[in-house]
């Protein structure tokens, strides 16, 4: 028998207003101060200045780095762990979506563990927890409030390091999606798509699990029900609040059970092009599962199921045809780009894309191992 882990924060705090519960919590764990980790939009809509006065309220001293890009990079991590150690902060709250949350987790585990976040690539190479870090979430997306996940671009080699390590999970995670309601529809499409590809990911891993595949099914089930209704209506909070939930879900399923080449080919397109991650995940989502479909047929089917496709009488082939059928109408229906070439990709840098893409962590588990050719191939019929 393997042994098998499963990884998630020890408390999450999901639903309308529980960012009030998360406040109480916080005051309760007695740290002296918080670096709040976050980006200059969130800042400028007051969502920062909001959280800080309802901390200061329960006695929690807080100071912003608000320097992280949309692809958080290595010299944001290093800008933050510096404002960390000159205000001798003892604690990190994360503040938005992925990227606040990952720039968070590689300040918080290089302050524990020292050297440069570029040390901690791949999997495990931290040797101690990093600092304590709370996650407040702002998307229903990247589940990255609740992962051992960290994407971190290098900007030197242009490449997006996976940092895939049990001491960056979150010690609370925060779901309140009152935060998300002013959140645009393109975010909104981008981070919902970006969670479907976790759980489709997750399901068809070479690692899954039965409790993998429970998050996974239920997650793709929500987003099928929601996505679109969050996106037609941002103020719409079931839908916010059913989309916090699924999100999570996904996050559960691939926090555990990894990713595949969607996500180890997405960080290269990201890290190159400095594209937004969600988007990339959705225009790849179907090809590669298109090339997955020879060994794992019947897995999608299972996830065409879940989208809400009749499959009765059809065999595995033709159900898992439906699926990507469902995926590509979805990502229409919210309006992500039908193809790499709408965003600037260019065929010269297949090579190079995916050279670094079977480089990348999240590849491993993906059901059928691909040639340097394929990766190319796949990349090419997302144009």
């Amino acid at each position: 028998m393997t042994t098998t882990a499963f990884f998630i924060p020890p408390v999450n705090l999901m639903g309308a207003g529980c960012l009030r519960d998360a406040a109480k919590a916080i005051q309760s764990y007695g740290f002296r101060k918080a670096l709040i980790v976050t980006d200059l939009p969130l800042v400028r809509l007051g969502l920062v200045g909001n959280v800080r006065d309802l901390l200061a309220s329960h006695g929690v001293d807080t100071l912003v780095f608000h320097g992280v890009q949309p692809n958080p990079t290595t010299k944001n991590v290093a800008d933050g762990l510096k404002q960390l150690r000159d205000n001798d902060c003892d604690f990190v709250i994360s503040l938005g979506g992925g990227s606040p949350h990952d720039c968070a987790k590689g300040i918080a585990l290089v302050a524990a563990n020292g050297g440069t976040i570029k040390d901690y690539e791949g999997l495990d190479q931290s040797a101690k927890p990093q600092l304590p870090l709370v996650a407040i979430n702002t998307t229903a997306g990247t589940a990255s409030e609740m992962t051992r996940f960290c994407i971190i671009t290098d900007e030197a080699r242009h490449v997006k390091m996976a940092i895939v390590d049990k001491h960056t999970t979150p010690i609370l995670s925060v779901n309140d999606p009152e935060l998300m309601l002013l959140k645009p529809a393109s975010l909104t499409a981008a981070t919902g798509m970006d969670a479907l590809t976790h759980a489709v990911e997750a399901y068809v891993s070479t690692i899954a699990t039965p409790i993998t595949d429970a998050c996974a099914l239920k997650a793709v089930a929500l987003i099928s029900q929601w996505l679109r209704k969050a996106v037609a209506d941002g103020r719409n909070v079931e839908a916010r609040e059913q989309m916090a939930y699924a999100q999570f879900l996904a996050g559960m399923a691939f926090n555990n059970a990894s990713l595949g080449y969607v996500h180890a080919m997405a960080h290269q397109l990201g890290g190159f092009y400095d594209l937004p991650h969600g988007v990339c995940n959705a225009v790849l989502l179907p090809h590669v599962q298109a090339y997955n479909k020879q060994v794992a047929a019947g897995r999608l089917a299972d996830i065409a199921r879940a989208m809400g496709e009749k499959t009765d009488g059809l065999g595995d082939e033709a159900a898992a045809d439906l699926c990507l059928l469902a995926i590509r109408q979805l990502s229409a229906d919210i309006g992500i780009p039908h193809g790499l070439s709408q965003l600037g990709v260019q065929a010269k840098d297949f090579p190079t894309l995916a050279t670094n893409a079977l480089k990348d962590a999240c590849g491993l588990t993906n059901p059928i191992q691909a040639s340097h050719e394929e990766i190319s191939a796949i990349f090419a019929a997302a144009m």
